[in-house]
């Protein structure tokens, strides 16, 4: 019993290490991150376009580098942030100038100017999810919705 007792305390103190390890290496897109703090499940339109144009931008101090998108809607351009770089260029589909996309997501502020924080983005018949209903990035992984 004490052998079960010290290998589950064992097992538990390097989860929980892992996920302190990890926030860092999140670069600052973690859920509880200053940045992933600003989705707000309140905000969430879905906004249609043409892609303009495709950055990597930081979208705070501090944060590794992220893909943004300047949309043409209807009622103008309008930026939108998909999420870190290291993840977004792993998915598909590929997005590029010229594009027509339907986005879903939350409309913030941020430095002063509107910008959308991307949950969904779809593309034709293809869909790419970035985040769940509550807003937490797939990027998490399995720490979604614990202490990251």
């Amino acid at each position: 019993m004490k052998t079960i007792f010290s290998l589950s305390l064992a097992i538990v103190s390097l989860a929980v290490a892992g996920v302190a390890l990890a926030a860092p290496m999140m670069g600052g897109w973690g859920m509880n991150s200053r940045y992933g703090r600003l989705y707000d499940t309140h905000t969430v339109e879905t906004v249609s376009g043409e892609v303009l144009r495709i950055d990597r931008i930081k979208p705070m101090r501090g944060m590794s580098y992220g893909i943004h998108i300047a949309l043409k809607t209807d009622k103008g351009e309008i930026p939108v942030h998909l999420g870190p770089a290291w993840y977004i260029n792993r998915q598909s589909p590929a997005i590029k100038p010229g594009d027509r996309l339907e986005i879903k997501g939350s409309k913030v502020m941020l430095q002063g100017e509107p910008v959308i924080i991307a949950a969904e983005v779809r593309k034709g018949d293809e869909v790419l999810r970035l985040r769940d209903d509550n807003g937490y990035p797939m990027w998490a992984g399995w720490r979604r919705g614990r202490l990251n």
